[in-house]
């Protein structure tokens, strides 16, 4: 059992958990994930590690509450426990050589950004930060991104946080006038991550994307999280979960990603009334 140290509610559909696992936080890196279960009952589900304690022993994790596990989790308050928290899974962001980076993220996405960030800062790189949410009331970990970030651009759908308009507009807006990144990495929606990788493919620009679609085991041999990179048949748990962006067939991937949406609301809905029924 793992105990859930911290419980911080970041906006309405986003929480940070905080979880005593000392093995994991000993060796985990960012860009890479774990694999949690509610109880002894739920399904496993793979989340990024979004921050890490060595010296604490503690992982912390974003999630958004979209199906019926993040639901379940969602009802564990600090101090509960959790049955399982394997990992850390997928291999790390690649750091090495790289001087100058432009992190792009997407929503919820940028609770795997974040860390992303936050090595390439501790290891002297210069780090731009471009991050896009719809609007103010959903923004996560703002603090920390300013707290890591060289510069930084924050863009909204409405305009009420930063500019109004898309992450591809801000990062177009860097490369125009100038700046020259060893790497761009972009993390968030499939559709957002296909049109950085369509942008940055005009200018050049060396581009990683972090993939997360449905993964169970988190070792290869369920094939759940299986796309095409290059023409390859890879799998984001155990070849990813970062790839070359330009030779991701992101089309396949919204398609794959779309399959479970019924099944999922469905077992979502379900989860819900009986947290209301027990309520009652």
């Amino acid at each position: 059992m793992y105990q859930i140290l911290e419980r911080e509610v970041l906006n309405p559909t986003v929480t940070k958990i905080t979880v005593n696992a000392p093995l994991v936080a000993r060796k985990c890196e960012p860009g890479q994930f774990i694999i949690l279960r509610v109880d002894d009952e739920g399904e496993r589900i793979p989340l990024t590690i979004a921050d890490y304690d060595r010296t604490a022993g503690t992982v912390s994790v974003i999630y958004q509450v979209v199906g019926a596990t993040t639901e379940k989790l969602n009802h564990v308050e600090a101090g509960g426990y959790i049955a399982d928290f394997v990992g850390p899974l997928g291999k790390p962001t690649h750091t090495d050589g790289i001087k100058k980076v432009c992190i792009v993220g997407g929503g919820v996405g940028n609770a795997i950004a974040y860390p992303v960030a936050k090595k390439f800062h501790d290891i002297g790189a210069e780090t731009h930060v471009v991050i896009g949410f719809r609007n103010k009331d959903l923004v996560i970990l703002e603090k920390e991104f300013r707290a890591v970030a060289d510069r930084i651009e924050f863009m909204s759908d409405d305009g009420s946080i930063g500019r109004k308009g898309l992450v591809t507009d801000a990062l177009k807006d860097l490369l125009d006038e100038g700046q020259q990144y060893d790497e761009v990495i972009a993390i968030g929606p499939v559709i957002m991550m296909k049109f950085v990788c369509k942008l940055t493919k005009e200018y050049g620009v060396k581009t990683v994307v972090s993939m997360n679609p449905i993964m169970i085991d988190g070792t290869g041999m369920c094939g759940g999280c299986r796309l095409t990179v290059g023409g390859e048949t890879k799998f984001a748990c155990v070849d990813g979960p970062e790839f070359d962006g330009h030779l991701v067939d992101f089309d396949e991937a919204m398609d794959r990603g779309s399959i479970y949406k019924t099944f999922e609301r469905h077992a979502y809905e379900q989860t819900c009334n009986l947290f209301k029924k027990a309520g009652d």
